[in-house]
């Protein structure tokens, strides 16, 4: 990708400075959601005079979100309707190759990822840091309480999966930031179902990675789209990864996938109790 230069916008009054930023949301069937978190966008462009656009990319929801964001008529909002390839990591790599500005932040579109703590992931992106993650589970971090036990299982179950690849404390968020100038050293980005952010830390090779503590809210509208279906796309995607990461074990991973049937069964029945 071509470099771009750094663009800083200064907060008048405080001595903050800000670069410029691509929010890239996927979406599908989130017509319900996208009022809301445009309308925080809107408070927090104003608040810390950022210059941020944002790539809705939607996969041809045909529930009225086309409609929203003509009427809302704002210059910096792009909604781009996705009819082939469809799913959420492709989406959000389609995001990735459209964003213009220095920085990418990822996020959903349900709420559940403050954009209150967008500046918090910028600061710790200018201390040095290559990957920021808006985290769950580090210190000062909480989930809502209705989020329940079954899902908090379920994914505490798979970070722990991830752990062969990356130590971070959360690296299932969705919510994340980084210099776009990062996907020139990416490899091969090809991810399945809707961890992209884990597809990132490895396939750029991230070493510097931070944590940003965020309350983890509940969907105020809408349905959750996790399933079975993208449980099992999940292991496909760590069997992809491990044999990218660790090719001379790939004989043995295949052994070892036998071997962990069970954890699919664990996931199976945590999905089946988290709704």
């Amino acid at each position: 990708m071509r470099r771009k230069e750094k663009v800083l916008e200064t907060v008048p009054g405080t001595g903050r400075s800000h670069p410029t930023v691509s929010i890239v949301v996927p979406t599908y069937k989130e017509a319900e959601s996208l009022p809301l978190l445009l309308d925080r966008l809107i408070r927090l462009r104003a608040d810390e005079s950022m210059d941020l656009e944002l790539l809705i990319m939607d996969d041809n929801s045909r529930d009225g979100t086309e409609e929203l964001i003509a009427s809302r008529n704002l210059p910096w909002v792009r909604l781009v309707v996705r009819t082939a390839n469809r799913g959420l990591s492709p989406a959000v790599i389609d995001g990735l190759n459209l964003a213009k500005n220095e920085v990418v932040v990822v996020m959903d579109a349900d709420l559940s990822h403050p954009p209150e703590r967008i500046p918090d992931l910028l600061k710790a992106l200018d201390e040095g840091h290559e990957f920021v993650i808006g985290s769950r589970y580090t210190k000062g971090a909480s989930t809502d309480e209705t989020w329940g036990v079954f899902r908090w299982l379920n994914s505490k179950v798979a970070t722990l999966l991830a752990r062969p690849f990356t130590r971070v404390s959360d690296p299932m968020s969705g919510f994340f930031a980084f210099r776009r100038t990062l996907l020139e050293q990416s490899d091969d980005l090809n991810p399945i179902g809707y961890k992209i952010g884990l597809e990132l830390l490895v396939k750029c090779g991230v070493k510097r990675v931070a944590d940003v503590p965020i309350h983890f809210a509940q969907r105020q509208k809408g349905e959750s789209k996790l399933s079975f279906k993208e449980q099992l796309r999940y292991i496909q995607h760590l069997r992809r990864l491990f044999i990218y990461r660790f090719p001379n074990w790939a004989h043995l991973l295949q052994f070892l996938v036998v071997g962990g049937s069970g954890v699919v069964v664990n996931l199976v029945v945590l999905t089946s109790f988290s709704g």
